[in-house]
Parts: C-alpha cells; structure tokens; sequence
C-alpha cells in the first residue's frame, strides 16, 4: 500500500510489538484475577457445603436432646420410687409420642410390611417360609422395621418372606 506520494508507510513494528505485549499482559492479568476468583468461590462453596452437612441435623439433635432429658427425668423418677410401674410407663408413653411426632414432623414413615408383596427396594429378606396358606413373595414377619423420609427408604425392613418350593 502507498499513500498519496507514492511512499509506503512505515508501520513501527517495535510500538506495535510493545502495544500487542502490554494487551497480551493485560489479558493474562485479567485471567489469572479470574481464575484467582473462581477458585476462592470454589473453596468458600467447599468450606460452605462441608459445613451445611456438618450441621444439617441441628434442628432434629436440638429437638432429640429434649427426648433424651425426658428419658432422664423417667429414670430418675422410676429410680426414686421403683413401685410405681404406671407412672414409669405413662412418661415413656408420653416420649414416644413425643417421638413419634417429630418423626412425622419430618416426613419420616413406617413402611408397612405385614402381609405385602415383597419388595427389594424397601425390604430385606432374612428368612424364607413355605407356608401353605400364602401367596408367594408375601412378607409374613417383620423383624425390624423399615422407614422412608420423604420419598427415600432411610433403612429397608427386616423381614420374613413365603416363597413356594418347587418339589
């Protein structure tokens, strides 16, 4: 390219080189704050996840330390007067339905075995039974229960399931 006199312009190659270096600077001092800050927001999300974790069940373990008082102040009456069965009973009763509460409060359920099709999924099968009265694949005991939270088994029943022999 010439210009008007017929001179080709001189492009200052040691300006322009100085010019294109301090961008390139620029642009990697601007990557590395970047990244700096992501991975400050990565570590606070870390130390912010392992707390909430850490933490999650305050709210059940401050409500179960009343439970465990009440447990207490049973055992500390029952001792005091051991011939008094009815009273002892009565402030059981009421813990667990204490108990029971809070449970519901959390959307935490019984799964219902006795006499139900078996299901892997919520239920574990420690014994078999040929018994000629059941279907096959029922649950005929329950030895431990199973509990859901929400819409997730939490811990699957222990049970006893009929299962028809083939002889």
């Amino acid at each position: 390219m010439t210009d008007e006199e017929g001179v080709e312009p001189q492009i200052d190659l040691v300006s322009e080189t100085d010019k294109l270096k301090q961008e390139l600077g620029e642009a990697k001092d601007k990557y590395i704050r970047l990244f700096a800050e992501f991975d400050n927001a990565r570590k606070r999300n870390e130390r912010e996840r392992v707390s909430l974790i850490k933490y999650a069940h305050e709210e059940v373990i401050i409500e179960m330390l009343g439970f465990l008082e009440d447990f207490e102040r049973t055992i500390e009456a029952a001792r005091k007067s051991p011939s008094n069965a009815k009273d002892l009973l009565k402030g059981i009763e009421i813990v667990y339905g204490r108990m029971q509460q809070l449970l519901k409060k959390y959307d935490v359920r019984e799964i219902e075995c006795l006499g139900k099709k078996f299901d892997p999924a919520c239920h574990e099968a420690l014994m078999v039974e040929d018994p000629a009265d059941e279907k096959d694949g029922v649950v005929l005991e329950v030895f431990q229960k199973g509990y859901t939270l929400g819409d997730r088994v939490v811990r699957t029943a222990k049970v006893k399931v009929s299962k028809k022999s083939n002889l």
